[in-house]
């Protein structure tokens, strides 16, 4: 029977959250169910609930950084148990049987994937988030969260994480490769860590100095402050990969040469803006610019026993629901090293207003 839990919903942009009970699917056969302890806050929320990136389907409870135990699993699950540690990320399902799925490459379905709140399920229903006490997974997007990694550290691997692990390990960063990191915040922060932990000489690039320490603890060799005149006059030809973070206007062309030849600037944060670029900048030493957004399950679960095997987690601030407004806005004035993450366990502590 499908069953209500409490969870932290939006019902337009200008509203606050509010703790109501949603309604969770009827678990199937091959479905998970999880009582969630810990929820990152992904910028993406913070989007999405702000119609940044178009209409939301209020009202609406996001969340894609879930992490939690299997309280209950269908008759034909395989994978999980009930006790085990797990955790969700930004997709709840694909068709399994395009090109893309077929390659463990789920979040690029030629169908059209389904995210984990926003996002229009196989019944038509639009998914709900993990900002809640339970989620309801198809077995085969729920990952395995290794012992050695607390689950609160754990929950914004599955969306900040991957989404830096996949270019790490698709443009080959490792030993004896330059890296450089644009932006210390949510992303950049597990680009440092996983990048030092692959063997790679990290640079971080930031506005200013005042995050230094804490790029060099999280295994940087030095941090470059952008906001001095001619920050860049001896870091030309310097790196193999730069790791592009931010969600900020850039100058391009000023970032490409210093990649050396053959060298690639990877985009991971979302401008709203369109960017320019000189094509030369390109040209010149057959560089290559390249987006990348998460990954796919196989490698995201690759990812979590690479950081549990290296002791890489994200720097947290933990928070009440209460306090998830405040940390919203938190967030979008840079005032948070390095993610918040829900303590559900606080939602025992809240009245739930009816839905409307």
């Amino acid at each position: 029977m499908p069953f209500k839990t409490k969870a932290l919903q939006k019902t337009a942009p200008d509203q606050p959250f509010r703790v109501t009970e949603i309604e969770r699917r009827d678990p199937r056969a091959h479905d998970v169910v999880i009582a969630i302890k810990a929820a990152g806050i992904c910028h993406s929320d913070i989007h999405t609930t702000r119609d940044e990136w178009g209409k939301a389907p209020f009202p609406l409870t996001v969340g894609h950084e879930i992490a939690g135990i299997v309280e209950a699993v269908g008759d034909a699950v395989t994978k999980h148990a009930v006790g085990d540690r797990v955790g969700v990320g930004c997709l709840v399902d694909s068709c399994g049987e395009c090109e893309q799925c077929l390659a463990d490459e789920e979040q690029d379905c030629l169908r059209g994937n389904v995210g984990t709140y926003a996002s229009k399920d196989r019944d038509g229903s639009i998914t709900q988030g993990g900002y809640a006490e339970h989620v309801v997974v198809d077995e085969r997007f729920v990952l395995g969260i290794p012992e050695g990694i607390e689950l609160d550290v754990a929950a914004p691997l599955l969306c900040a994480g991957i989404t830096l692990y996949s270019p790490i390990d698709r443009w080959g960063v490792g030993e004896g490769k330059a890296v450089a990191v644009i932006g210390l915040g949510g992303l950049g922060h597990m680009g440092v860590q996983i990048a030092a932990a692959k063997g790679a000489d990290v640079t971080v690039l930031s506005r200013s100095l005042a995050k230094a320490d804490l790029a060099a603890e999280l295994g940087a060799s030095r941090t470059i402050a952008t906001g001095e005149e001619d920050w860049d006059a001896e870091l030309r030809g310097t790196f193999d990969v730069i790791l592009n973070t931010v969600s900020a206007d850039l100058d391009l062309d000023r970032y490409l040469r210093l990649l050396k030849p053959h060298g690639a600037m990877v985009n991971v944060g979302l401008p709203p803006d369109a960017q320019s670029l000189g094509l030369g900048s390109l040209i010149s030493g057959g560089k290559v610019l390249a987006g990348s957004n998460i990954g796919g399950i196989r490698q995201t679960q690759e990812m979590l026993d690479f950081c549990a095997q290296h002791g890489i987690g994200a720097v947290i601030e933990r928070i009440g629901v209460a306090d998830a407004d405040a940390a919203y806005d938190r967030v979008v004035d840079g005032d948070v090293k390095f993610r918040f993450v829900i303590d559900t366990a606080t939602f025992a502590d809240e009245e739930v207003v009816p839905s409307t």
